[in-house]
């Protein structure tokens, strides 16, 4: 069992195509709120970012963005945010994302989410910190991933004690139940070891 007092949400600066993502990152920042749990962000005020700090802002919750000084200079930072930090690289920022977090959730998004998200389950992997990691699909959005992440196992690059730390859920009740029962596991990392 894990408490989460803060997650970290990896999501795309695009709404998408279909509205209902950015529906779901609204509904994932207002259920952050409802729970008290604190929203850790990439620090934007546009698409799926915008929706989940604004969702979880309008309801009463607590949001923290962190962001490198090159995009604040953009002016695609959010000026609402209960704490904006600001820092020099893109390795600094990922890094303080994790570090304020007690889990991770990404929603639809693109390469940005994809390696943030990533990073963060090889870090689970490796036992670097013991967090979890989530999907969070309403819209099926993550069915090719969750297929590739599948071929992994079977193709032996990828343990299934491995795979069981990619949590998915369809909804927001769904995600925190998930978050609320994971346990962290290790299991060596190799599948095949030519060394022994």
């Amino acid at each position: 069992m894990v408490e989460i007092d803060a997650l970290t949400v990896f999501c795309g600066s695009s709404p998408g195509a279909d509205p209902a993502h950015m529906a779901s990152a609204s509904a994932l920042g207002g259920g952050l709120a409802d729970r008290g749990v604190t929203l850790v962000y990439g620090g934007g005020h546009v698409g799926l970012m915008g929706a989940v700090a604004d969702g979880c802002l309008a309801a009463g919750g607590r949001v923290v963005g962190v962001m490198t000084r090159a995009l604040v200079d953009r002016e695609i930072a959010h000026r609402g945010l209960s704490s904006l930090e600001v820092v020099e690289t893109m390795h600094e920022r990922k890094a303080r994302m994790a570090d304020l977090a007690d889990g991770f959730v990404m929603l639809p998004g693109g390469f940005g989410s994809l390696d943030e998200f990533c990073e963060v389950l090889t870090w689970t992997q490796l036992g670097i910190h013991r967090k979890p990691c989530a999907l969070l699909d309403a819209t099926g959005f993550f069915a090719p991933l969750v297929a590739q992440f599948d071929r992994a196992v079977d193709q032996r690059f990828v343990k299934p004690e491995h795979r069981a730390l990619v949590l998915s859920a369809a909804s927001v009740v769904d995600l925190f139940g998930r978050l609320a029962a994971w346990e962290p596991t290790y299991a060596d990392k190799w599948l095949d070891r030519t060394d022994r």
